[in-house]
């Protein structure tokens, strides 16, 4: 696994989601949500909904979901897997650690 610094932990409130880009292993950016569950839980998956081409991290995060802020899709925050329509196809989770004050994705090891 290749982990790259994404944001330390205090750019992300709890119940919040905060976008940035990190490279591939091929050098192609990835848009990623940073996103910290109200319990306090890390999460990284695509920052862009399935059901079109909208930032996820714009939305309201409870209870283990995201919600699209433009069309309402909700998608599980552990799986990626899309909940409520008009979404219908899940968005990439990938690999997330907390070390020290920083968060670190890899967005070569999708967790699906």
């Amino acid at each position: 696994m290749t982990f790259a610094r994404a944001c330390s932990v205090g750019d992300v409130e709890p119940a919040g989601a905060l976008q940035v880009e990190l490279d591939d292993t091929s050098g192609a950016p990835r848009p990623v949500a940073i996103v910290r569950d109200s319990d306090g839980t890390w999460h990284a998956l695509g920052d862009t909904c399935s059901h079109e081409d909208y930032s996820l991290s714009e939305g309201d995060v409870e209870d283990g979901v995201i919600e699209c802020w433009k069309h309402g899709a909700t998608f599980d925050l552990a799986s990626g897997d899309a909940l409520t329509l008009p979404a219908t196809e899940p968005v990439p989770v990938y690999a997330i650690e907390i070390t020290g004050d920083d968060v670190l994705v890899d967005v070569d090891a999708t967790m699906q």
